[in-house]
Parts: structure tokens; sequence; C-alpha cells
């Protein structure tokens, strides 16, 4: 192959095929990175306009192998082409022990699948080994690169079908690898940890579009996983997936319970967690018309949450919790509890923190908006800022709150030119 002189035209054919924009997929490359080294890549969509144009012919060994990871082909493949005295992955393995940090990083990235084609998955047949047959760290970095990749997939596209497999998939895998290789202690754990990470992430897609008949099956899976694996951040995480199943089941004395299960893990010590779980309660509090308590543990969220050192190293499922996401969490319980005022405050706080790549978060936010705009006797308004939301984030959560204001805006203002609009347009 010749030099890259223009733009990289099979880098951009392969990202067009799977829909990735450039701050997605430096999204995914950063979560990525992040699994593999425990710290965040630095790629930023100005790295990924560089690619795409031609103008860095051949990444940073990083990049390039979480590059790699994302397209499950090689660099070549995606039209780099490497310096005269850059290793390329034509070494056979014995050969590569001195060739520093690429082969390390190459072993955990090269075989992570695509998160935004995702398939479901099987057990590998040969998993990457020491040598001796048991199961080493190098397949806990693989597997949890493939998590890092479900995370970023389903922050941009919420609870699909497709990702619920893929993770329950890759639990399968988890699951296979401690069944049938020796490992340590310590992996086996790592193993149940994500395998309970993995089936979290199963529970919490089918939470999120509404079949919680398969998300029932999944919590009972993930909290005996959780235990299993020892992991106060793991048992944090599927307390909080619980109480949102609780929730939707309308049992919000269990979501409490959940709430309260989550505060007496070790991880709840760290002010983020704690924040987290506050703002949760909240919402649970909202569920049971308990307004003074509900607002109280705002108080306490928010509190926290200034406390907290976001710099900290924490897991990559927990990147999701930061300001824009209390924001959302008060919008939600405020929405809940009829505060239209401060609903549609917590709102615009929310869409003026969301990071970029949080799309279903952003879809989730404006169809609260126009709920509390609804609220305000603004029916013009509140329709303008539902058809802001996109035909294909219409869908699991997004849609519900949609339906349900469609109901209210027939309700509330049934002859307002902006109701006919809207029944109008849903019915074409």
């Amino acid at each position: 192959m010749g030099q890259v002189t223009a733009a990289n035209e099979q880098l951009k054919a392969r990202m067009r095929e799977l829909g990735l924009t450039q701050e997605e997929l430096a999204e995914a490359l950063n979560t990525a990175i992040e699994q593999m080294t425990g710290r965040r890549g630095t790629v930023s969509a100005r790295t990924i306009h560089n690619l795409t144009t031609g103008k860095t012919r051949w990444p940073q060994a990083k990049q390039r192998l979480a590059l790699e990871a994302v397209f499950s082909c090689t660099a070549i493949e995606l039209g780099f082409t490497p310096h005269a005295r850059s290793p390329v992955d034509h070494t056979p393995p014995a050969s590569k022990q001195n060739l520093g940090e690429e082969p390390v990083l190459r072993r955990t990235f090269l075989t992570t699948a695509s998160a935004t084609a995702l398939t479901p998955l099987t057990p590998d047949p040969e998993p990457c080994t020491d040598g001796s047959g048991r199961v080493g760290q190098s397949d806990v970095n693989r597997l949890a690169a493939r998590f890092a990749l479900i995370i970023a997939n389903d922050n941009t596209t919420g609870g699909t079908c497709q990702v619920e497999q893929a993770a329950l998939g890759l639990s399968q895998q988890a699951i296979h690898l401690q069944k049938t290789r020796p490992a340590s202690q310590r992996v086996r754990g790592r193993l149940y940890g994500l395998a309970a990470a993995f089936t979290g992430s199963a529970l919490w897609a089918a939470i999120d579009g509404g079949r919680l008949d398969q998300a029932q099956q999944h919590l009972n899976d993930a909290i005996a996983l959780a235990g299993l694996s020892g992991d106060p951040a793991i048992q944090f995480r599927t307390w909080g997936h619980a109480g949102a199943l609780y929730r939707n089941l309308g049992q919000y004395t269990s979501a409490l319970a959940a709430d309260e299960a989550a505060k007496r893990t070790r991880s709840a010590r760290d002010p983020l967690y704690a924040s987290l779980v506050h703002a949760r309660a909240a919402v649970h509090h909202a569920d049971l018309r308990d307004r003074q308590t509900a607002l109280r543990c705002l108080g306490f969220a928010e509190t926290a949450l200034e406390r907290a050192d976001t710099d900290a190293p924490r897991p990559v499922w927990l990147q999701f919790y930061d300001s824009a996401e209390f924001h959302l969490l008060a919008l939600t319980t405020t929405t809940t509890l009829g505060l239209w005022e401060q609903a549609e405050a917590h709102a615009h706080q929310t869409l003026a923190k969301l990071r970029p790549d949080l799309k279903r978060n952003r879809a989730l936010t404006c169809a609260y908006l126009a709920h509390a705009q609804l609220g305000q006797h603004e029916p013009e308004l509140a329709v303008g800022t539902a058809y802001k939301i996109p035909a294909q984030a219409r869908h699991g959560r997004t849609a519900r709150l949609l339906n349900a204001f469609g109901h209210r805006l027939h309700t509330l203002a049934p002859d307002s030119p902006a109701t006919r609009e809207w029944f109008g347009k849903e019915l074409l």
C-alpha cells in the first residue's frame, strides 16, 4: 500500500459503515485506552480529523491498537502507513518480546470487538493464556476492553436488544473462562466481577428498553455474580440497577431498599458514589410522594458531589455520573413531584453540561424538558422541544416519556394549535 498523501478514505469508509461521528469514535477509543492502561485516552475530534484527512499517517501505539480493536482489522487495512522503523504486527509472537509496550497492548486490544457493531459473542475457543493453560491478567484486560466498548455503545444508543445480547454473550465468556481454566483467586474474582458487569449492562439495557421480564432474570444472575466477585464497586452498580428495575415495576419501597444496600458497600464511602446513591434515593422518595425527603436527598447528593475528587481513578461504568447526571436525576425527581419550574432549571443545567457522546441522555432530558414546559402552560414551547428529539432516539424510556407527554398535552391543551400539530404529525 502506498503512502497516505490524501484523505484516508479507508478509515472514513469504516466510520460510515458503523455510523460513527468523529466525536463518537474519539469516545470509544478513549474508553478502551482507559481500560487497558488505567488512564483515559486523550483522543479528541481533532485527532480523528487528522486521521481521516491523512495528516496523521501512522497513529501512536495506543491509539492505533484501539483503532484496530474498534474496527476489528489492522491499522494498514484502515489506510495507515507505518513509518520505516515501526513494528508491524506481521512478526511471529515469539519475536515480539522485545518490542516494548506495543505487544502487551496488542494482545489485549486486538481481539476487542467494536461496540458500535455489537453481535452476540461466544466463548473464545483458545483464550489468551500465559502458556501454562491458566487464565491470566491478559484475559481480564481483553474482556475489560470489551466492557468499555459496551458502555460507550449504551451511552450512544440506549437499551437496545443488540446491546443486551452482546453483554450476555460476554458474560458467558467470562464465566466460561473461570469454569474451564485454572486461575489465581484474584483473577477468578476479576472474572466474576466482569461477568457481573456484563450481566448488569444486559440488565440495564433490558430496563431501558422496557423488557422487564428479561431484566428480572438478569438481576438475579447479576446479584449472584457480584457477590462471588467480592468487588464492592460492582456490588454498588448492581444494587443501582436493582433500584431502577424495582422503580419500573412500581415497587418503590424495594427500590429504596436497593439504595440502602448500595450505601452499605465500601464504595459508598467515596463521595462520588455517595452522591449518586443519594440522587437515586431522591427519585424513589419522589415516587412515594415524599417531597421533603426527596429534596433533602438531592441536597445530600449535591453536597457530596462538591466534595468528590473527580480526578480519582474509578471504574469506566461510573464515568456517566457527573454534574450533568446529577441534574438529570434532579430533573427526574422534580418532574415526578410536579415542581415544573425547578424541573426546567435542572433540564437546562443538564443540557449545558452533558457530554456530546451521551445521546440517549440528551434525548431523555429534552423529553423531560417538554413535560416541564407543558406543566407551565406553554404547549407551543413544549411541542417545539419534543420535536428536537431525533427519530432514532425515540425508543425505550424516551418513547415512554413522549407517549406520556402526548396524553398530558391532549388533557391540558386539547384545543391548542400545538396539540393539533403534535397529533397530526404523530399519526403520519
